[in-house]
């Protein structure tokens, strides 16, 4: 543990915890995303009398009605982090958090439904200090959240946990469901300078151990044009690569007309907006599925990924969605794409995993935080 932190816990427990106060973090400071950005848009608009708090890593480019915002790790947010009834992640506390007395930690985790195997499933693939870290960050957790009955099993079997799970789904999907997607939808177009009709094809894959990049192969032009002969219309594709990759995207998408989305924060949004995915071993895939639209998933590396990467929790051959090994494969797939059997196929699929989404988890686990907030200790 670092002194610092350690000696601020310690200055901070002197001062009493404010109730209604709700601090949330998303990926260690560095984005306003994820399940705990649904959460709180749904606190700040149901429950305006409690006090919400974001910490980032740079708070001046965020501007978030009914939000106050810390910088992580000053002062200010060691501040916050001590104070507030209620502390909300989507990633491993380090050991610098001590959670006090009267505190309660929210794991919303990064996905619910995942296709490469994670935390004690996967321990032998995960750095020893990284599985330390998890297994006390897994004591201090009061409630961690799940998407389906599938993920409970893991959670419950693979987090080094015995405490509470909500079978709530996942705030980060209820997105997909709210009455005004439409609205929104357009809206995040405006921002990227798209116009409403434009039809998207997001192209987002996952990172390779060593950051291989020959399994990034496509060539975005082509398959632009193969979309809009197909499937008629004026399409643009947009590029999110793992923010691992981020120093590689202007090798990758050197020439192509495409959108580098790899910076923009939510990817919940970019799912949102598009009317096809292509991935590969992301779990986004799972995200996507809850809105029935076509997802392809583009591995020429598959073979060599299966023997040298982490272990999968399902054969990706038994999964809904079409898989491509080349271009070639894949343009010819998007011209004989039958929709109505992967609709049918991908039902069946969240009716096997257990799905919860609905649109409403974020009103179940504020339902539950509420708890917490009118407990007297």
């Amino acid at each position: 543990m670092k002194v610092l932190p350690h000696l601020l816990y310690y200055i901070f427990m002197k001062f009493p915890i404010k109730k209604n106060k709700i601090l949330f973090i998303g990926y260690y400071g560095s984005q306003y995303g994820c399940s705990p950005k649904y959460l709180s848009e749904h606190i700040v608009k149901t429950r305006p009398d409690w006090d919400v708090v974001w910490a980032f890593t740079r708070p001046e480019i965020y501007n978030i009605r009914g939000v106050r915002k810390v910088k992580y790790w000053s002062l200010h947010y060691f501040y916050e982090l001590y104070t507030s009834r209620v502390v909300v992640t989507n990633y491993r506390m380090t050991e610098d958090y001590r959670k006090r007395k009267g505190q309660y930690y929210v794991m919303t985790w990064h996905s619910s439904l995942r296709l490469k195997k994670i935390e004690g499933d996967a321990e032998d693939s995960l750095p020893e200090h990284y599985v330390k870290m998890a297994k006390e960050d897994s004591k201090k957790i009061d409630l961690l959240l799940s998407g389906c009955k599938f993920s409970d099993e893991i959670f419950r079997r693979a987090f080094w946990y015995d405490g509470k799970i909500l079978s709530s789904g996942t705030p980060r999907s209820d997105i997909f469901y709210v009455p005004d997607s439409k609205e929104r939808a357009n809206m995040i177009k405006k921002q990227l300078h798209l116009s409403s009709d434009t039809k998207i094809l997001l192209y987002a894959p996952t990172f390779r151990k060593g950051d291989k990049l020959d399994c990034y192969d496509l060539n975005y032009d082509r398959l632009r044009c193969v979309l809009e002969h197909v499937k008629g219309g004026t399409w643009k594709i947009l590029v999110r690569l793992h923010p691992h990759l981020l120093h590689f995207s202007r090798d990758l998408f050197k020439g192509y007309d495409i959108v580098d989305v790899t910076k923009y924060d939510d990817i919940q949004e970019l799912l949102l907006i598009s009317d096809i995915l292509i991935t590969d071993y992301s779990s986004l895939m799972f995200d996507f599925a809850e809105t029935r639209r076509t997802c392809f998933l583009y591995v020429p590396d598959l073979i060599d990924y299966q023997k040298q990467d982490r272990s999968l929790y399902f054969d990706i051959k038994d999964l809904p969605f079409t898989i491509s090994l080349t271009q070639d494969e894949l343009e010819c797939q998007l011209g004989s794409f039958d929709e109505q059997k992967y609709v049918n196929d991908i039902n069946k699929f969240l009716r096997d995993v257990g799905s919860y989404e609905d649109g409403h988890a974020s009103q179940r686990v504020t339902k539950y935080i509420e708890k917490w907030i009118q407990r007297k200790e």
